[in-house]
């Protein structure tokens, strides 16, 4: 097993992403290997091209259309890129899918992790089903698909529809799932877990105070709105917003955000008026260098643009969240596949982490007990709900857990065999949580 580091992990774009052969590929890449697979097939790649929708697409672009030979296109939606998760203190939804989930839908859609080329396509163009897209990748790079067999298609359908494809590249139906899959992630040889950020990793690299660090070699970035940010005392024009319990999701028991951090909104890498495709390579790197793009700009806790040169520093490790890790995946994919800066997913992100405080819920019980080493509370700038009767309670596994690392555990256990089943982590499936990204 090959234990590879977030800056093993991420890979850069070429700067036309119709130059892309992995990664974040255009319609025209796309058409070109479709259109004749055997012969224009990336180098390495030996076996079929699977394309992954994770929403049909609008009327007359349904589907990317299949040969059901060479080429296969499949739907497979969000619920199945999640799972409910114990990271050993707390159960929270929308975690990456533990290795049994994963090796289901290798065998279900037939797809062979080491010589299939996978293309993750939104279907219907839109911030969450880039969001999904996002969690799907994830999934795949995380439990050890390599770069070279992975890629994200850039675009919506529709707008892919006379930009790279055609209106003959479309089907009204998707292919039928073979069940004859045998492929397992027990045999890929990557071990890729360090993409995701457990809390525990979190709070160990987080500031003394909310100020922004830029010595410290990491780059905390919340893919939130300025609201929930600003717990609702910025509601991202200077005015703060007229009642704040609006910015709260998940019935939580504060809004904030952990020391340290930086905000981006996660839309900014989108451009909506052609297919939600990603910005240029040029602009997002602007913006990571604190630059000014379209209005908007990295901001600390003051609220403030941090300026040119203030932002993400060289070398810098990139921790990116959001409420579930939906939105963060469009800002985490930006950063790791186009930019190829090393990058790391705080998958429980701040349904989890402004769960875990000393503060009541509305069966008027703390969530964690004072004496907790795993209180948040205690490194983040928050505003508390303003009631507890709006606070629901959480699932608590163990409040004086020795670590937060569950997840990763079964998961390098269940790789390398020496786990019998899915892990004990597993607290149900993916089911998706109530507003998981917000508006």
């Amino acid at each position: 097993m090959v234990v590879n580091s977030p800056a093993q992990i991420a890979q850069e774009s070429a700067d036309d992403y119709n130059d892309n052969e992995n990664g974040l590929i255009t319609g025209a890449t796309l058409k070109r290997w479709k259109d004749d697979w055997l012969n224009e097939r990336p180098d390495g790649i030996t076996g079929k091209l699977v394309i992954i929708q994770v929403t049909e697409g609008p009327g007359g672009a349904e589907y990317i259309a299949p040969d059901d030979k060479h080429v296969f296109t499949y739907l497979i939606d969000n619920s199945r890129w999640v799972e409910t998760r114990s990271n050993g203190v707390i159960y929270t939804r929308s975690m990456v899918p533990s290795g049994a989930t994963m090796d289901a839908l290798l065998q279900e859609f037939d797809i062979d992790p080491h010589n299939d080329m996978i293309v993750i396509a939104m279907g219907t163009g839109g911030y969450f089903q880039a969001m999904v897209r996002g969690r799907a990748w994830y999934a795949f790079r995380y439990w050890g698909v390599k770069a070279e067999n992975l890629a994200m298609l850039d675009g919506g359908n529709s707008w892919l529809n006379g930009n790279g494809l055609e209106p003959a590249d479309f089907a009204a139906a998707a292919s039928a799932a073979p069940g004859t899959g045998v492929a397992s992630v027990k045999t890929l040889e990557d071990d890729n877990t360090a993409m995701q950020a457990t809390l525990q990793d979190l709070l160990a690299v987080l500031p003394d105070s909310d100020t922004n660090v830029l010595d410290d070699g990491v780059f905390i970035w919340d893919a939130r709105g300025t609201d929930q940010y600003s717990a609702g005392e910025d509601d991202g024009t200077g005015v703060p917003v007229a009642d704040y319990m609006t910015t709260f999701q998940n019935n939580g028991s504060r809004q904030g955000h952990p020391n340290g951090t930086l905000q981006l909104n996660f839309t900014n890498m989108l451009l909506p008026a052609e297919g939600y495709r990603y910005r240029d390579k040029a602009e997002l790197e602007a913006y990571l260098n604190g630059e000014t793009i379209n209005g908007e700009e990295f901001v600390d806790g003051t609220y403030q643009p941090v300026g040119v040169g203030n932002a993400y520093q060289e070398g810098d490790t990139i921790y990116t969240f959001c409420e579930t890790t939906y939105r963060a995946m469009i800002t985490g994919a930006a950063s790791a596949v186009i930019l190829g800066k090393p990058t790391r997913f705080y998958d429980g992100a701040m349904v989890e982490w402004n769960s875990l405080s000393y503060l009541l819920d509305w069966n008027g019980n703390y969530i964690l007990p004072i004496d907790s080493p795993w209180r948040t509370d205690v490194v983040s700038f928050f505003r508390p709900a303003d009631d507890p009767s709006k606070v629901e309670p959480r699932q608590i596994d163990d409040a004086y857990a020795d670590n937060t690392n569950a997840i990763i555990l079964a998961d390098k256990a269940y790789k390398t065999g020496s786990s019998p089943s899915d892990d004990s982590s597993s607290g149900g499936g993916g089911a998706l949580p109530p507003n998981p990204c917000g508006g």
